[in-house]
């Protein structure tokens, strides 16, 4: 489902949490609105009261590791994923936070949107529901 869209520009895209000091708890207010009980919030583009805007969508299995369709991992711990410009971030020099994400460059306007498994950031797909593989356990000989 697409939520709206994001004009062009160099994005970092992971949980959100990790890059948007101070303003983190007013975007939790835009998820999460007074006398709202749905634990995955609000999803969509998002516009902060100093015009930031940002997409934000929760994750199908809350926190957690997740990756593209690259290969790309995104660390969760704050249950969601998003996207936000990189010249929107106060404090890009923190290299630990900037490491649980990745910068993607869209050149032009790119769509954002969820299905609840798949997270779309125009070509950035991240699946937060993969397949799980039951390990498979040899089962030991008794002896008679």
């Amino acid at each position: 489902m697409n939520y709206g869209t994001m004009p062009a520009g160099k994005y970092w895209i992971g949980d959100l949490c990790y890059v948007m000091h101070p303003q983190w708890q007013e975007a939790c207010e835009l998820f999460f609105p007074k006398g709202q009980d749905n634990w995955r919030g609000a999803q969509g583009v998002f516009k902060l009261a100093n015009g930031v805007r940002f997409a934000y969508f929760s994750t199908a299995h809350g926190d957690g590791n997740y990756e593209d369709e690259q290969g790309r991992e995104y660390p969760v711990d704050a249950g969601g994923i998003g996207c936000i410009l990189l010249s929107d971030i106060n404090d890009t020099s923190d290299s630990l936070w900037m490491e649980g994400g990745n910068v993607v460059d869209f050149e032009e306007q790119f769509a954002v949107g969820s299905d609840g498994a798949e997270l779309t950031f125009g070509k950035v797909v991240i699946d937060t529901d993969p397949p799980y593989d039951e390990p498979e356990y040899e089962e030991e000989e008794q002896d008679s």
